[in-house]
């Protein structure tokens, strides 16, 4: 008979409403790994989404990972950016695993069972906290990939939250003719020229100029914000022939866009990118493993300390939750701690 432990998971039971409680989880299984969660980051992005009851219902969660199987409805445990040690395996499993720190894409839990090919190791030179910036990290380059920068580009960001912050420290790293960053929140403008914006402006002091006299529009604008309505300011600001990116997830927010303007006769794109899978003219050359890698790199290359700057038990999840929600927590990182 297969014994089970107590193991503490975060739930989302309706909108503003999370607990934390306990569930039993069996131990592993032959082919399995035990894992006590060191640490957490919660997505503002997604996870907020949840938190508000903004998903589309009955939508899969994630198809790509097992952790996230099922559709989005309530009460929903719901979180990717776990790591923590492994303390046990499953008897098919080599016992080099024991003792070792792992990132995996799992639901908030001070502990999980999961096999091996869904972890990632977390070497000794990158820390706990960090490690829970992978997925923003990843997302980033992700959206670097689908976006094809070209130097000498003309480039802005819509939105300096922690998705948007990351892709500004990896466009960075690009010979650019400028990179704008725009985004209401003083101290979140500040973080993006700190990771390598140009300028970082006001929405409502951004006129659409990009780059050097008679520059006409951005070549390439990514829609970070998390607000539809943002979606017509970058349809605004790029030139003909300019490409949008969309990497914001509206779940089941709407808003009208003007596509009665420029948008028509000078030939602009906008499309959609999504770090679940990888944009179908790389599949030849990427994979996600590969992508993981370089996500790595950026990793260690970004100032981590301007965005680990919050901390929070994960007994009180339920109150980070709201303190996100209603903007008292002014941090673009959030992690919940274990130990």
């Amino acid at each position: 008979m297969t014994e089970s432990m107590d193991v503490r998971s975060l739930y989302f039971d309706g909108p503003e409403t999370v607990e934390v409680r306990t569930d039993s989880l069996s131990e592993p299984a032959a082919d399995e790994l035990l894992v006590e969660t060191v640490a957490s980051g919660i997505s503002p992005g997604s996870e907020l989404l949840v938190y508000r009851g903004e998903f589309p219902e009955g939508m899969a969660v994630d198809e790509s990972i097992d952790a996230l199987s099922g559709t989005f409805e309530y009460p929903l445990r719901y979180g990717y950016a776990a790591v923590g040690e492994v303390v046990d395996a499953g008897r098919d499993v080599a016992a080099e695993w024991v003792g070792r720190r792992v990132f995996a894409f799992v639901p908030h839990a001070d502990r999980f069972t999961t096999t091996a090919d869904a972890v990632v190791p977390v070497d000794d030179d990158v820390t706990v906290e960090e490690a829970t910036l992978l997925p923003s990290v990843e997302t980033a380059t992700n959206l670097v990939l689908d976006g094809r920068p070209r130097v000498g580009e003309r480039v802005v960001v819509f939105g300096a939250g922690l998705v948007g912050l990351c892709t500004t420290h990896v466009l960075s790293s690009f010979p650019l003719d400028e990179l704008v960053v725009v985004e209401p929140m003083a101290t979140r403008r500040e973080l993006a020229r700190t990771l390598g914006a140009d300028r970082a402006v006001d929405p409502d002091e951004f006129d659409g100029a990009v780059g050097g006299t008679g520059a006409a529009g951005a070549d390439l604008v990514y829609e970070l914000s998390g607000q539809p309505a943002t979606l017509d300011a970058a349809i605004d600001a790029v030139g003909y022939d300019g490409r949008v990116v969309v990497g914001s997830w509206y779940g089941s927010k709407r808003a009208m866009v003007d596509l009665g303007g420029s948008f028509h006769r000078d030939r602009i794109s906008v499309e959609s990118s999504q770090v679940s899978t990888i944009a179908p003219e790389l599949q030849g050359r990427w994979d996600k493993s590969r992508r993981f890698d370089v996500a790595f790199d950026h990793l260690r290359a970004l100032d981590t300390d301007v965005l680990l700057t919050e901390t929070v038990p994960f007994a009180d999840a339920a109150d980070a939750y709201r303190r996100l929600d209603d903007r008292d927590l002014d941090a673009p990182h959030v992690v919940l701690t274990y130990q």
